[in-house]
């Protein structure tokens, strides 16, 4: 019983192999044009399915689906087939045996591509296999090449040509072979997957000479007029075998010489100039020259050119003679560094005598001056003034030469004192001036108001400027409403600065511009005097209708002493002169120095209590005060 059940899932098994469709042929096969090609084919279907009328059998080409109508290579039910086949296919095989082998002749490139068989019993027992054979038509034979080819080491070359067609059998020989050494000749016939291929081997050890040869291998049909040819160039590595260069010479110092190197070998070496240890250049080339120009003392010794191209490597020397003065110094690349950190120049040159080594920056000493070949400048506690352009000059009796780079310095924002309000002819003028690298971007916050000013609006003239590391930014508050309304005026002014290594904030302080001071002074002095003499006339023309109608009136002067009606008169008399002096107010351009603390500024504008010029108590003013 137990032996049963192990063999019920077998026999399910192969039950359901017997029922399903299924086709053998080869996967890939080839053939030559113009001859022709056999494609083994055998099918199975299930057991169940009974042929009606006979089994047939039809070939697709590129696809398997009828409905998209591909091109018919055979049909067994009729000779209909796609022009390009016709008169060229036959089936070999017997269909009621299962067998759907195909032949094509006379073959064309056309006729390279995927074949697809489609078995038909009758009724719906119609089945196009998804298996495929691909074919290839070749025009020229198949040559084996090794990965390398290397002097002195046994080479096979193997010519491959299709052998699948049952009327064609294709010779092949081997051509050029006479200048090759003891070449020897084997010949091979495989077949794998009912797919043939004959082929012909030629064994010989190359030489260094036989590089770009020329080997060939002909295919040719007996009875058939058709011949096949490859050609191949042998590309026959070897190592370096000549190297070629100058004989040794003297030149004088300031001339200039070329040294040339030639080297056999293939691959083309990488061809090197070595001046001691020290490789001067590196090509890969079959020749190269080193160019020196306005030759120093350092530049005497020993030259070698080094030719390597993986397979070997061989070299050749000459000596140069010259003489003086210093070498051009080696120093750092170009260096951007952050603030508080230190940095090392290096500085080295060669020179006979022994130079001596200065570093400059900006075209002023900087360190100490040395005797030797080498020089290190230590940059420690790096600020904003270690930026510059630093410069090493090796100088002997004989001549100087020097080298320079750039060492950048990048720091967080900081303010310059000049920063700072001032009150000109239109109202307040606020100017926030910073340094930085990268460039500060400025903003100004009004905290009275609640605004934001990095731009142009109706009310505040917004202008920035940039040079270098430093940023100006200006407003300009236009105030004049509440100034004629004899309300205090508090202007509180904060500065951002910012870039990506920090920001700062500050308030402004207010500081009197001086050419407007002294028009208030002006203006209040000319309207002082303008009052004295209205007073002065009011005064005089009382006391004449007085003595005309012997009815004084009132103290004229008693009313003008009023404070508002006075402080009324001076303020008018003041714009008076405003415009007179102009009403258009250029941006203050302010040069920089240092930075400055966070200030609290407010503007008042009240009656005087003590302060500036000289007059009555009723002298209108501006006061600052600092917090």
């Amino acid at each position: 019983m137990k032996s049963l059940e192990l063999l019920l899932p077998l026999l399910l098994l192969v039950r359901d192999i017997h029922a399903q469709w299924n086709v053998w042929m080869p996967r890939d096969i080839s053939a030559m044009t113009n001859s022709c090609v056999v494609i083994p084919c055998t099918f199975i279907y299930p057991s169940g399915v009974r042929p009606y009328r006979g089994t047939h059998g039809i070939w697709y080409f590129a696809q398997p689906y009828p409905q998209l109508f591909p091109p018919v290579v055979y049909k067994s039910r009729t000779d209909i087939v796609h022009e390009s086949y016709k008169g060229r296919t036959k089936l070999l095989g017997d269909l009621s045996q299962k067998n759907c082998t195909l032949q094509i002749s006379n073959l064309g490139a056309e006729h390279a591509g995927k074949y697809y068989f489609r078995a038909d019993l009758g009724g719906a027992n119609i089945y196009t296999y998804p298996d495929f054979t691909e074919l290839k038509v070749l025009d020229q034979p198949n040559i084996d090449i090794p990965e390398e080819i290397v002097s002195d080491q046994s080479l096979d070359l193997t010519c491959y040509v299709p052998d699948n067609c049952p009327d064609m059998t294709p010779e092949i020989h081997w051509m050029y072979t006479d200048y090759l050494p003891d070449p020897l000749f084997t010949s091979d016939y495989l077949e794998e997957s009912n797919t043939a291929v004959m082929s012909s081997t030629l064994t010989f050890t190359p030489k260094a000479m036989h590089n770009g040869q020329l080997v060939g291998c002909r295919v040719q049909y007996p009875n058939a007029t058709f011949v096949y040819e490859r050609l191949i160039s042998l590309d026959v590595k070897y190592a370096p075998r000549k190297v070629w260069v100058n004989v040794s010479q003297e030149v004088m110092e300031g001339n200039s010489v070329v040294l040339h190197c030639d080297v056999d070998s293939n691959p083309m070496p990488q061809i090197s100039w070595l001046f001691g240890d020290e490789q001067l250049m590196s090509e890969t080339a079959s020749n190269a020259s080193l160019y020196l120009e306005s030759l120093t003392a350092e530049q005497e010794g020993l030259y070698t050119c080094v030719g390597d191209n993986g397979y070997g490597t061989m070299n050749s020397s000459m000596y140069l003679a010259v003489r003086y003065p210093p070498r051009e110094p080696v120093v750092n690349a170009s260096l951007v560094v952050m603030e508080d950190s230190s940095l090392a120049l290096h500085c080295s040159s060669q020179g006979n005598p022994v130079p001596t080594l200065t570093w400059l920056k900006d075209g002023e000493l900087v360190g100490t001056i040395k005797a030797g070949e080498l020089s290190i400048l230590e940059l420690t506690d790096i600020n904003p003034q270690t930026d510059g352009t630093y410069r090493c000059l090796a100088e002997n009796e004989y001549g100087r030469a020097s080298s320079s780079l750039n060492v950048t310095v990048e720091f967080a924002p900081i303010f310059l004192d000049d920063s700072k309000c001032t009150i000109v002819r239109e109202g307040v003028q606020c100017v926030c001036i910073a340094t930085g690298n990268p460039e500060p971007s400025i903003v100004f916050y009004l905290p009275d108001f609640n605004i934001t000013i990095n731009e142009t609006n109706g009310r505040f003239n917004y202008y920035t400027h940039s040079d270098g590391y430093t940023s100006t930014g200006m407003i300009k508050l236009r105030e004049k409403g509440d100034r004629e309304n004899n309300e205090d005026m508090g202007v509180h002014v904060h500065c951002s600065i910012s870039n990506i290594f920090g920001s700062q904030s500050i308030r402004l302080e207010l500081q009197q511009e001086k050419k407007y001071l002294m028009a208030v002074i002006v203006g209040t002095i000319g309207g002082v005097a303008v009052i004295a003499f209205i007073i002065a006339a009011v005064r005089y023309v009382g006391q004449n209708n007085k003595k005309e109608n012997g009815n004084p009136g009132p103290d004229v002067g008693s009313r003008v002493e009023n404070p508002s009606m006075y402080y009324s008169a001076v303020k008018k008399d003041k714009q008076s002169l405003r415009k007179k002096v102009g009403e258009d107010s250029d941006y203050q351009h302010v040069g920089s120095t240092a930075g400055m603390e966070r200030r609290e500024l407010n503007f008042l504008g009240r009656p005087r209590e003590g302060g500036l010029g000289r007059g009555d108590d009723t002298t209108v003013y501006t006061e600052i005060k600092a917090k």
